[in-house]
This record gives C-alpha cells, sequence and structure tokens, in this order.
C-alpha cells in the first residue's frame, strides 16, 4: 500500500508538504502501518540479532496479525548497538549503502548508522515535511548551523531543505560572529540550529553592539537537545522569531521524527514510516494517553539498518486528538528529558530540564546554566550556576541576593530539591555549538559527563 508522492498544497493556511501521507484517516494510516511491519519483520531476519531472537520466540511475518502484535517483538537498545559495533545491525549488503553517519556519543561510545539511497530519500521527504508544517516555503533561505559530518543533523535538514524547493545556507556549525554576518549579508528568513546555539547567537549579536532582534530571521527550526517552554519564550523574545521544535535521533533516522506545525500542539510523529509506543519505563507496560512514558520506535520503511522497538530513554506524552492544521497524525509533547539523564538526588528523581524551567522563572536570569552534583560526605549535594543578566550582576548585593534565593525556591517548588545556587556573570558558562552540556556529576554513579 505505498503512499503516492508528495504533491504540496500550498493553499491552506496550514500548507502540508504532502497530504496524502500526512491527512489519512487513522483506519487507514493503521492498515498501511500493518502491511510495513509485516514486510519489516521478514526484512530484519536478516540482521543476527534479530534472526536468533525471533527463532527463539517463533516469530515470523506471518504471525503479525495485528499492530496490538508490535508488543511480541524484542525491544532493541544503543547497548544492543554498540555491542554489533560498527555495524552488525546491517540488513541489506555493505555495496547497497549510500552513506554512513554517527551518533554524538554524548552518553557513551558513538554508535555509527548506514543509510541506503532510498532511506536519504525518506529522511529528506520526512525533514521536508516538519520544515514545510513549522514555515518553510520555496521562495525562503534557511541558514543551517549545525555540524556537517557524522552527526546527523546537518545533513538530514540541508536535503529537506532542498527537498521543498527553498535555499540552503550550509553555515555548518562555529563561528558564531561569522553566522551573524552571513544573516546580515544573505537574510535568511530561517535559522537551523540548536536551541541553546540559537541563544548563543543573540548573545554574540549582542557583544557586536547589535540588537539580535534586527537580524533578519523571521523564524526557526530547532532541536538536537531538550528545551522548555520558558527556553522557547526566551528564544523569541531575544530574536523577534517564532520558534518550533522538531524531534530525531541517529538511531532510528536522525532530524524527521516529528515535528510542530503553526498550531505548535505538539510534535506531528510521521506514522507512515514510524510506530511509537510510549511506555512505562520501569514496567515496559504503555501509558493511559496523556501520561508521560519513553518512546519507543519501530522504524517501518528503513533499508539499511531498521529498528525492532527502539528504547529512545526520551520522556515525553503522546496526543492523538485533533490538530487545527488538518494533520491526523498523533503528536509528541517537547521530550521532558531521558532516562539516562534522570539524576536522583536524596531519593528524588530530577531531570535537567526541570531546572531550567524553575531558573527562568526568575527575571533576570538566562538559559546559560550549570548543574553540578556532588556526594562530599554520605549525602547528595546540587550546585546550580546560572548566568544572570549584566545589569543585575553589577547591581546591589541584596538585590542578587533576592534573586538567589527566588532561584532556590523555584527549584525547590519545580523539581522538589534543595540546591545551593551560585549567580555567575555573563558568558562565564561554556557555550556549545552541538548538544549544551547541562550537569556534572562528580559522584562516580554514572561515570559521564551528560
Amino acid at each position: 500500500m505505498p503512499v503516492p508522492n508528495p504533491s504540496p498544497d500550498w493553499s491552506s493556511e496550514h500548507p502540508i508538504w504532502n497530504p496524502i501521507a500526512e491527512t489519512l484517516p487513522r483506519a487507514e494510516r493503521e492498515a498501511l502501518q500493518l502491511e510495513r511491519l509485516r514486510e519489516l519483520v521478514g526484512r530484519v531476519a536478516r540482521v543476527p540479532f534479530y534472526r536468533d531472537l525471533f527463532a527463539h520466540r517463533e516469530i515470523g511475518p506471518h504471525s503479525i496479525r495485528s499492530l496490538a502484535d508490535l508488543r511480541r517483538l524484542p525491544f532493541t537498545t544503543k547497548d544492543d548497538l554498540r555491542r554489533q559495533h560498527p555495524l552488525g545491525f546491517l540488513a541489506v549488503p555493505r555495496r547497497d549503502l549510500a552513506r554512513i553517519h554517527g551518533s554524538s556519543g554524548t552518553t557513551g561510545k558513538p554508535t555509527f548508522v548506514a543509510y541506503t539511497a532510498g532511506d536519504l530519500r525518506i529522511w529528506s521527504e520526512l525533514c521536508a515535511r516538519f520544515l514545510v508544517a513549522g514555515g518553510l516555503r520555496p521562495e525562503h533561505t534557511a541558514q543551517v548551523a549545525f555540524g556537517y559530518g557524522l552527526f546527523t543533523g546537518g545533513f538530514g535538514l540541508h536535503y529537506g531543505i532542498e527537498r521543498v524547493g527553498a535555499t540552503v545556507i550550509p553555515a555548518a556549525a562555529g563561528n558564531t560572529r561569522r553566522q551573524i554576518e552571513i544573516m546580515r549579508d544573505l537574510d535568511p528568513e530561517a535559522l537551523i540550529c540548536t536551541p541553546s546555539y540559537a541563544l548563543t547567537i543573540a548573545d554574540a549579536a549582542r557583544e557586536l553592539g547589535m540588537d539580535p532582534r534586527a537580524l533578519p530571521i523571521r523564524f526557526g527550526h530547532f532541536g538536537g537537545e531538550p528545551w522548555t517552554e520558558d527556553m522557547r519564550r526566551e528564544i523569541e523574545d531575544q530574536l523577534d522569531i517564532a520558534a518550533f521544535n522538531n524531534y530525531g535521533l541517529s538511531e532510528v533516522i536522525g532530524p524527521g521524527v516529528s515535528g510542530e506545525c503553526t498550531a505548535r500542539t505538539g510534535m506531528h510523529l510521521q506514522e507512515d514510516h514510524f510506530l511509537v509506543e510510549c511506555l512505562d519505563p520501569e514496567t515496559l507496560e504503555p501509558v493511559p494517553e496523556g501520561e508521560p512514558g519513553e518512546l519507543v520506535i519501530t522504524t517501518l520503511t528503513r533499508e539499511a539498518m531498521p529498528m525492532i522497538r527502539y528504547r529512545t530513554r526520551d520522556i515525553a506524552r503522546l496526543d492523538r486528538g485533533p490538530c487545527a492544521c488538518g494533520r491526523t497524525t498523533t503528536r509528541m509533547s517537547r521530550v521532558a528529558g531521558r532516562t539516562d539523564d534522570m539524576l536522583i538526588i536524596r531519593g528524588v528523581n530530577v531531570f535537567p530540564s526541570q531546572i531550567e524551567e524553575a531558573l527562568l522563572r526568575v527575571e533576570g536570569t538566562t538559559p546559560h546554566y550549570l548543574i553540578e552534583v556532588s556526594r562530599p560526605g554520605t549525602l547528595d549535594e546540587v550546585r546550580v550556576k546560572v548566568e544572570i543578566h549584566p545589569e543585575i550582576f553589577s547591581d546591589r548585593m541584596d538585590r542578587m541576593q533576592a534573586v538567589r534565593d527566588r532561584i532556590s525556591r523555584e527549584i525547590q517548588t519545580v523539581a522538589g530539591i534543595r540546591a545551593h545556587v551560585d549567580l555567575v556573570e555573563p558568558r562565564s558558562i561554556e557555550r556549545f555549538v552541538g548538544k549544551a552540556r547541562r550537569v556534572l556529576d562528580t559522584r562516580g554513579l554514572n561515570e559521564r559527563e551528560s
């Protein structure tokens, strides 16, 4: 049951890149998913990891009678990929590969991911969908400030922009002053990067004596790291743009799994290409709709390295209700955190995004912060270093103490923990052109920085 090639609808209030695929009635979409799931189970039998598990459980295409049978299939984890390093999950001969990318390696050893030419066509199509949903048009110019290397972000978005017919400026990551010069010279409407780097650009513009709101960009597509609604408002206020969220991960395909439309009530999942479950990370049972759970993704159409029930470790909510834009796909919330980024502080589960939410509730703070976790004795201690605006940092000590106390109260309210708060001067916390590193845990529990 193939989905026809896209014929974009630019005429509606909410333009859609592939109206047929993105507005399929749910019954038709589920029939398509079931057909593709059966085909997938047949294809992954070429992968030794799945072949052995399927043989043990007596699973084959014949045993997939409904989408509920997905739960009979095994999970795949990042550790499984590492054990099959570098390309043990290939489902096609090596000669059929068109490209190899790799994960960022922020949570351990990087993993490689491979693509056929068909995978690359699908990838550009999926990126085109969310870019159009978030405002990109053929007459626009988009500046890509993601890295162009093993990381999947830059290339996937680059080809998605070209697929739409818009102009790409492949500025790549880093050299922030040069990014600003390019914007002033070439007047791009769209900025594509991580949300934290968008704020770095705003900071750099001010250092150059410019008002960041005077930059020509009108909207931005941001992903590659979790971010909060408060950070969205900060980006929109500092750059005078509309900020759109998108989601993806290298092990599944890269950016393009989901993205926001102009209604901004969640990110539309591309369900003709992915089956997405939302499970309790402890019991691995489905959570009620609207409740937070771990996203588990099955790639229905990927050729080179298909994934069965890949545990993303990302925590989000699903919403199958109607959307004003006319798309009929399930929407996911922004990622609240990762199960492997979760900090357990004196028995309390804390996500870095909760700390960020608390900080941005306090006037005068910025979204640049570092959470330091230590255990000097028998108890955990948390210290949060947060940059504040120059006028407050140079103000009276009593005002700075009031800000510090307010932050402490907000952290306790939002995250349920007590934290020492250090107010630090602007630009004293390291900036990152890729994923921002928000946590330094020196307790020796996880043996890593995140």
